[in-house]
């Protein structure tokens, strides 16, 4: 289990309990709330890690929830809501929420929003806190985590800060397609509001870098959607 509990506060029980059972499937402690009430009792009596919670809440509504948790705390608060109004989003990032997700939402990018949140909030500790000998490893390629360097078959892979970050995210999430939204936010930890060609550069000159050093493919491009390590599967951690 990660350190600490994310409050889920949605009203609708389907995607409350999907939620649930996904975020606990990925190692996260969760509690949940069903509507407003709930949420400022359990904000009141207990510090959360985060809290993921819908904007229009029966009882008391989120915005309400957000200004009581800020009067207390600065636990991260990431919003979910089907208003896709820029003003409305921007209105909800002033009032202290961390993030705003749309509904329909992708769970895979709930999951990374909510790691960029918490790693920028410094309540990520679990990758943070690697051992000096933990490396992740593919089809040969060596990323020793500790020292943010790259090696294959004995040699060192020069890659920019921004393409080591690329390739520790694949590599950690191994059968995870990220959208350039996904890694825009992950890697640069900033919003990503528009199309542009940062991370096709980025993920280009890498996938050419670890082509010339190896003779391999290590990243698969799916279109339409983003990118993924390819389909021979990588070792994982080891120790």
């Amino acid at each position: 289990m990660k350190d600490g509990t994310i409050l889920i506060v949605e009203d609708h029980k389907e995607i409350r309990d999907m939620l649930e059972a996904f975020l606990t499937q990925h190692g996260y402690e969760v509690e949940c709330a069903c509507n407003g009430k709930e949420a400022s009792a359990c904000i009141r009596d207990k510090k959360y890690m985060m809290v993921l919670m819908d904007l229009m809440l029966p009882y008391k509504s989120g915005d309400v929830l957000i200004k009581e948790l800020r009067e207390q705390a600065d636990t991260p608060v990431i919003c979910l809501s089907a208003k896709s109004g820029m003003e409305t989003r921007l209105e909800v990032l002033r009032m202290g929420a961390d993030d705003y997700i749309l509904k329909p939402f992708d769970l895979d990018e709930v999951l990374v929003r909510i790691e960029v949140v918490l790693r920028r909030s410094g309540k990520l500790k679990d990758n943070a806190e690697m051992s000096q000998s933990e490396v992740l490893s593919c089809v040969g390629l060596l990323f020793h985590i500790a020292e943010k360097r790259v090696e294959y078959q004995g040699k060192n892979i020069a890659l920019t800060s921004k393409e080591l970050q690329i390739l520790k995210l694949l590599l950690e999430h191994p059968s995870k397609t990220f959208t350039k939204a996904n890694l825009y936010e992950s890697v640069w930890n900033s919003r990503y509001f528009y199309e542009d060609n940062t991370i096709n550069v980025h993920v280009s000159n890498l996938r050419n870098k670890l082509k010339k050093a190896t003779g391999h493919d290590y990243i698969e491009t799916v279109w339409g959607i983003g990118y993924r390590l390819k389909e021979e599967q990588p070792e994982g951690v080891k120790r």
